[in-house]
């Protein structure tokens, strides 16, 4: 029953810019709550039901189109790399409707596209070289991209940030503003810093020998009034979404996936969040479970508890309380948890029962033992991210469909 301790959470081209990402003063996503005084927009989703909306940043900072984009943009893996078709087509249509609406006009000729420009989705990443495509899809990298066009030698720069100990990437073009929306490039020098070496690495990329390969152009077609969000076209039919700072759960995710300093961040992510009751009807949906903590395997820890538990792959919750748990351990086979839900006398505190399981291998299903009692305590919630505790365990889950 150790893993049970972890209960009821579980189911289971290269435009970058030079800052690092910022910690958690930044503004903040406000939690969802059971009650939306004030700022909290509900929206309307099927069977007429009242969902609240989070806003991803503060509202000055983001309009709601911005923030919709944003939302959608949460647990896309590697910029673009890994993401499923439906999430996708939930981005395209936020970039397009940002692209409707327009932002600054002639955004060329703006000083809020002046700066540096965090890179946090890509389109087509194959129509980059192999380094780039490489280094774009690693979730522990930033990507950046700088762009100053009001000196004496305007560039656009793309910079890719290994960390801060081992160094970057810098890769950097001449730049000239054709119109309103395009600025024209040639890349012309490129090197390696590493902050253990005194000197700087060439990229190993002939620029003057390229010719035309060297050259190319970027629409902007999307900028914020703030400053903020950037959207911008390229000559290969690459779509980038910049931002200028990265919201706090964008930092939470990209960590997560870069596997390090994962419990550092949540700690200070929670730490920075109001505290809001939970009810049942928040925790309503489809989950997938992206991180859980790491804690001394405890003898009798089987795949039963874990599957019990909610320590694997996916979970759904329906409204009236009822709970599934699922765990795929290898291809082929899966396991499945049922139980219910029910919250306990205390405002963020969930009892969770378990009381059927099964394994099913190809087209043959065998009961499995799964029976357990568990507390759930919900430390963190909105529309998209879920953070719980369960005993030992402390679980990050993903939204991946609202009420099923």
């Amino acid at each position: 029953m150790a893993a049970s301790a972890a209960a009821a959470g579980g189911i289971v081209h290269l435009p970058p810019p030079q800052s690092a990402a910022p910690r958690f003063g930044a503004p903040r996503a406000p939690p969802l709550r059971s009650r939306w005084p004030g700022r909290y927009r509900p929206r309307r989703h099927r069977a007429g039901r009242l969902f609240a909306r989070p806003v991803a940043v503060e509202e000055a900072a983001y309009a709601e189109p911005e923030a919709a984009l944003l939302e959608a943009l949460l647990g896309v893996q590697g910029r673009g790399r890994a993401v499923a078709p439906r999430q996708l087509q939930e981005v395209e249509s936020a970039v397009q409707a940002l692209e409707a609406l327009g932002g600054v006009p002639d955004p060329t000729s703006s000083s809020l596209i002046e700066g540096s420009w965090q890179l946090i989705f890509t389109t087509r990443p194959g129509t980059a070289s192999p380094i780039q495509r490489t280094f774009v899809g690693v979730d522990s990298f930033r990507i950046f991209q700088e762009v100053y066009l009001r000196t004496d030698d305007p560039r656009v720069v793309n910079v890719v940030r290994f960390s801060e100990s081992v160094g970057d990437l810098k890769v950097e073009a001449e730049a000239t503003i054709e119109d309103g929306k395009r600025i024209l490039f040639r890349f012309d020098r490129a090197a390696f810093t590493f902050k253990f070496l005194p000197f700087k690495v060439p990229y190993p990329v002939p620029f003057r020998l390229l010719g035309d390969e060297a050259k190319g152009w970027l629409d902007t077609t999307y900028l914020s009034h703030a400053g903020k969000i950037r959207i911008s076209r390229g000559n290969k039919g690459t779509t980038f979404v910049l931002q200028k700072s990265a919201d706090a759960r964008q930092t939470l995710l990209s960590t997560i996936s870069a596997g390090t300093g994962v419990e550092e961040v949540i700690d200070d992510f929670i730490s920075s969040q109001n505290r809001a009751e939970v009810d049942l009807d928040i925790l309503v949906g489809e989950w997938q479970l992206l991180w859980r903590s790491q804690v001394a395997r405890t003898e009798g820890e089987s795949w039963s508890s874990v599957a019990s538990a909610g320590l694997k792959d996916f979970q759904i919750i329906k409204e009236d309380g009822q709970l599934k748990n699922s765990v795929s351990p290898f291809p082929g086979v899966n396991l499945s948890a049922r139980g219910s839900i029910c919250k306990t006398g205390k405002s963020n505190t969930f009892s969770v029962s378990m009381n059927e399981g099964a394994v099913q291998v190809g087209g043959v299903q065998f009961p499995l033992d799964t029976k357990g009692e568990f507390v759930m305590e919900i430390l963190y919630i909105d529309n998209k991210i879920r953070i719980s505790r369960l005993n030992q365990h402390m679980l990050v889950h993903l939204r991946i469909a609202n009420a099923t």
